[in-house]
């Protein structure tokens, strides 16, 4: 956690293109900035320049305005740049976001004084590995789960850690989760909440079957290998994105990213 010493003179705001509501809250928060000498650009979380626009370096500051999987991808896009994420929830739950809908009139005047800290949030690396071939490389806010598809049997999967086994699973799924996702997917299966300012990986089986069912949390720097195999089906998500086709014996390699969620922290006075 730490500081900010930047000032906020330029904004984007991106919200959910279809969510009821968030554009008529992207233009009052519009308003409400540029009444305030901000420069404000607003844009949908889908709009194909958006990702080119941060990579300019243009922006202080990200405002989200939607729900959790507005937050998830502004995150994804944000983190590249280092542009630092702010979130009013219009979604029903809302975890990740900072404010709640009717909040953030008290608390954009805080921001643009200087009154407010950055978070950097951990984020995963997941290698799709299928013999010695990296298929694809994902960025990781939340969790990667490798599961089953369609086919509602279970698959069975098995876990390295640093190159040593760590367990053999028959199960709907395994979940890797950073701390920030160990109130989401993670949670909702029975595992345990981690501080967001930690740096380890949570494992964590969905609906095992005879096998080992408590959480792993695995310490900082932990490399992580997952294998699953399946007469039926087993795939790959990212935080909750469409699924990747697993073949048998590939391999999902998760370690720390690079990169970090940097989000805004809205402490109390």
């Amino acid at each position: 956690m730490s500081k900010a010493k930047r000032n906020i003179q330029q904004v984007v705001i991106a919200s959910h293109p279809k969510m009821s509501g968030v554009t008529e809250l992207a233009g009052q928060v519009r308003a409400f900035l540029e009444e305030r000498g901000v420069s404000v650009c607003v844009c949908t979380t889908n709009q194909a320049d958006l990702s080119q626009k941060l990579a300019e370096d243009k922006f202080n500051l990200m405002i989200a305005i939607g729900g959790d999987g507005t937050m998830l991808r502004a995150g994804h896009l944000t983190a590249p740049f280092g542009v630092p994420l702010l979130g009013i929830n219009m979604g029903r739950f809302g975890f990740l976001m900072q404010l709640a809908r009717d909040e953030w009139q008290d608390y954009l005047p805080r921001l643009l004084s200087g009154d407010f800290k950055i978070e950097n949030r951990m984020m995963l690396k997941a290698e799709h590995w299928r013999k010695e071939q990296l298929l694809d490389t994902f960025q990781v806010i939340n969790e990667v789960v490798v599961c089953r598809g369609q086919v509602v049997r279970p698959i069975r999967i098995r876990a390295e850690v640093d190159g040593y086994s760590l367990a053999s699973y028959v199960a709907d799924g395994l979940i890797a989760a950073t701390p920030t996702g160990s109130t989401a997917y993670a949670l909702a299966v029975g595992g345990p909440i981690m501080p967001p300012e930690l740096r380890n990986i949570l494992i964590i089986p969905v609906a095992p079957h005879l096998s080992m069912d408590r959480a792993v949390i695995l310490p900082a720097g932990a490399s992580v290998n997952v294998f699953a195999s399946s007469d039926h089906q087993a795939v790959m998500s990212i935080d909750g994105h469409a699924p990747v086709l697993l073949k048998n014996d590939d391999r999902v390699m998760i370690t720390a990213s690079d990169s970090a969620t940097q989000v805004i922290l809205t402490v109390s006075k």
